[in-house]
């Protein structure tokens, strides 16, 4: 018999530690989706396009996406945050061993999605497995690096998403692949200043030799021609990942879709933002403006009601 996983999380920030009483599915299904409404803007709005059924099930994935990510970001003192996703992860394998003993909100709120969806552990452990990396490994050496950082800490999430959907094609996976490297490496080109001012460079080492940029400007945000280019050629291979990607769209349902559609549309408007500053993203964060984001959101309202017009349109055929 397993071993009940006693913790509580100590030294996590207050809102994720576990309660001494298991909640109810019903109170935990309300905490995932109280912390997918309130917590990111985005998810909540993505999520509004997939069926009403699947909402709960993604608010438990995302809870437990959102936390596994804040117990090894908002906390500062890296040997804690260590401990606290060593933790996590033994209430994982908790969760699918002995699903009765997890306490909780977030692992049981996953246990009917785990169960209906049929969903495996592996893209849960290697989220956590991205987040303990975090803690160690903080300057990336090339592209490549970059790429195996993204199949533990952004790939992952597409597959559940597919998962959730009710797809497991080969195929699809390595499309939605493209997709969340794509919007992954646009994150980290957005955000050079913020991660520098934490202590960490997305910037792959290799394109800053090859582009003659050192660690220095990025630290004192001193722009150039050679940053210009380095930039570009980063960009360029961003953009090229979603757009080899976005023929996924084709090939799933029309509900979801409109919403994989917002997320690779988002992913280059990104692109497009920092391509618009003349790709200075040391002089300012690039941000997606207001009417950017309409026109993304109207133009996935539009696939929302064209797959409620014509519901068996699309089949999961792949």
């Amino acid at each position: 018999m397993s071993a009940v996983v006693d913790t509580q999380l100590l030294g996590a920030p207050e809102l994720y530690r576990t309660p001494t009483q298991r909640p109810s599915l019903e109170e935990a299904q309300a905490w995932c989706k109280t912390l997918a409404t309130t917590h990111y803007e985005n998810f909540h709005v993505a999520t509004f396009f997939l069926p009403t059924q699947l909402r709960p099930h993604f608010h438990s994935v995302y809870a437990f996406c959102r936390t596994s990510d804040d117990l090894g970001d908002e906390v500062a003192d890296t040997a804690t945050a260590t401990r606290l996703l060593s933790e996590w992860r033994a209430m994982l394998h908790e969760c699918f061993a002995t699903p009765a003993l997890s306490r909780h909100p977030v692992f049981v709120a996953l246990q009917p999605t785990i169960a209906q969806r049929n969903l495996p552990i592996q893209p849960f452990d290697d989220l956590i497995s991205a987040f303990e990396q975090d803690q160690v490994y903080t300057h990336h050496a090339s592209l490549a690096t970059l790429e195996e950082y993204s199949r533990y800490s952004a790939n992952p999430v597409g597959r559940l998403v597919l998962l959730v959907c009710g797809y497991t094609s080969d195929e699809l996976m390595r499309l939605s692949d493209e997709i969340c490297t794509g919007l992954q490496l646009a994150n980290f080109y957005q955000d050079i200043v913020e991660d520098a001012e934490r202590g960490r460079r997305y910037i792959p080492a290799d394109a800053m030799e090859r582009f003659g940029v050192s660690n220095e400007q990025l630290l004192t945000r001193y722009f150039d021609a050679n940053v210009r280019a380095m930039m570009q050629f980063l960009v360029d291979d961003a953009r090229a990942r979603l757009i080899s990607g976005q023929r996924i769209v084709t090939l799933v349902d029309a509900e979801l879709a409109a919403t994989l559609s917002l997320f690779v549309k988002g992913g280059l408007a990104i692109l497009d933002a920092i391509a618009a500053q003349d790709y200075n993203t040391l002089k300012a964060r690039p941000v997606v403006t207001k009417v950017a984001k309409l026109k993304l959101l109207g133009g996935a309202l539009l696939g929302k009601l064209t797959a409620s017009l014509q519901p068996s349109s699309r089949r999961k055929a792949a």
